[in-house]
């Protein structure tokens, strides 16, 4: 499942790690956090380097949906009701500076941007109070929010509208702020897992890669979720997946970026490409590990298309992962309480573009001794937390709840044949909860228990994946880590089998 955007993108492949750097600061991640938070302090002539799993853009900052917005659904009011008027107006004034650092940033380096007005609409008569709560937030806060009637395609109960919101290409963004930072002469290694940080000699931290070490002052943990466990993020957080499908289609497609009020969550902008515009749809959400198909999810997401869009014709369709927080603000600060060598970022709740961009300000400014005004809002460790308390409790019970059960279904499981192409299953092989999966004609059998925590691994039949329903780690069919909270792949438990003669095929 390749984003459109990736699709499209040309960007060179970048060196892996050469170890025994020092650096003033090492961010991990280079998705927009990691990205931007390096560019400024380069900027501010920091001796920098990022550190990647994977390729720029293979996780979520590269899979988004692309929306630059002050009106995120119905997000202002939840952090209202949470945290009052004064915590919504600093959520919003960090958003809208990282928005227009964001478009800045785009006019300087000539990539195209969109304006165009966000709507937060409701699909049923039920979801109407909510578009109306999110109406007073947003006017309270300032923001010229109005109402909009529409004559769309799809059903539409009620809506309401920011004009001069904007869209973009999320991979050129994230390529050219890559070659920005690189313009500063700071290294982006690729190909890079990093496994642990941890104390070193005097003022140095060891960071710990698959292809050794290096040293830092500081570390930046941008990965989605952090890989550190101090801390307890994972605990802090619910990691989900929602689905995009790319389309063509013959009738005009609607130029506003719109967003349901609930659920099953309906987005939907128009994203330009040499072709032409397409119809980009995405949603139908779910917790990362804990549906019986995904698959049936973008199936699903495509069926609700073709119903409002007769004539619409799949191109791409992707997956993307996000992490809510259970306070419903973003942590973004120190890995533990009062020390601030080790510094994260996360819980965006799939606003990632702007909250990325502001954590990356915030970040920043901690480390460069200029914090803005609004950041202790968003700071990783929070009195008014202690209000989110039952959340966190109910959160960490389904956790439990999914460990007890994915052990007792690996332990009363027994082998059954090769699995069908693109299928996956959990058997018991002695002792051993084994993975085994069929893609691309090739049978794999890897470890079937995540190293984070021991959760089973359950089958992502739309992403063909093994997804932790614990906290959200994910692997690909031959154990490559794909997102954290792990920091180490899957063992191989058999030589990879070709399904076609049996014989050992070659590995993913």
């Amino acid at each position: 499942m390749t984003s459109l955007w990736l699709k499209n993108a040309d960007a060179p492949a970048r060196l892996r790690l050469t170890p025994g750097s020092r650096f003033d600061t090492v961010v991990i991640g280079a998705g927009i956090t990691g990205l931007a938070t390096a560019l400024l302090l380069a900027e501010s002539g920091a001796d920098v380097a990022v550190v990647e799993a994977r390729r720029i853009g293979d996780s979520t900052s590269g899979a988004s949906t692309g929306k630059l917005s002050l009106l995120q659904g119905t997000r202002a009011q939840r952090i209202r009701r949470r945290h009052g008027d004064r915590a919504l107006l600093d959520y919003l004034e960090a958003n809208c500076e990282a928005q227009q650092w964001l478009i800045r940033f785009c006019e300087e380096h000539s990539l195209p941007v969109q304006r165009e007005s966000a709507v937060t609409y409701a699909q049923t008569f039920a979801e109407k109070k909510a578009v109306r709560r999110e109406f007073d937030a947003l006017r309270m806060a300032g923001l010229p929010v109005t109402d909009l009637a529409l004559d769309m395609p799809f059903p539409a109960q009620d809506a309401i509208a920011l004009a001069d919101q904007a869209q973009l290409d999320p991979a050129a963004l994230l390529e050219a702020l890559a070659l920005e930072i690189e313009a500063h002469t700071t290294s982006i290694f690729e190909s890079t897992l990093v496994h642990d940080v941890r104390e070193g000699s005097g003022d140095d931290l060891i960071v710990e890669t698959e292809h050794g070490e290096l040293t830092a002052r500081t570390v930046v943990i941008a990965t989605g979720t952090p890989i550190l466990d101090r801390g307890g993020y994972f605990a802090r957080l619910i990691a989900q997946r929602s689905y995009l499908t790319a389309f063509r289609v013959a009738e005009p497609i609607p130029r506003h970026m719109f967003l349901s009020a609930g659920s099953p969550t309906r987005s939907l902008r128009y994203a330009p490409t040499p072709e032409g515009d397409v119809l980009l749809v995405g949603g139908h959400g779910h917790t990362v590990g804990r549906v019986r198909s995904p698959r049936h999810h973008a199936e699903e997401l495509i069926e609700w298309t073709r119903r409002w869009f007769p004539d619409a014709e799949p191109l791409h369709s992707w997956s993307a992962q996000d992490y809510l927080p259970i306070d419903e603000l973003p942590y973004v600060g120190p890995l533990l309480p009062g020390r601030n060598r080790i510094l994260v970022a996360t819980g965006y709740a799939k606003w990632g573009l702007t909250n990325g961009v502001a954590a990356a300000l915030a970040l920043t400014g901690r480390i460069t001794g200029k914090p803005p005004a609004w950041a202790g809002t968003l700071a990783s460790w929070r009195p008014s937390e202690l209000r989110s308390l039952p959340t966190a409790v109910a959160a960490n019970a389904g956790v439990a709840q999914q460990l007890l059960t994915g052990w007792r279904h690996a332990l009363g499981s027994g082998r059954d044949g090769i699995p069908a192409e693109g299928q996956g299953r959990v058997e018991r092989h002695g002792v051993i909860p084994t993975a085994v999966s069929t893609v691309d004609g090739v049978t794999t059998e890897i470890s079937a228990v995540c190293p984070h925590l021991g959760g089973i691994l359950c089958w992502n039949d739309a992403a063909l994946s093994w997804d932790c329903p614990l906290h959200g780690s994910r692997f690909a069919p031959d154990g490559t880590l794909l997102d954290g909270p792990a920091s180490h792949p899957l063992r191989p438990l058999a030589p990879p089998l070709d399904a076609a003669n049996r014989l050992p095929g070659p590995r993913l």
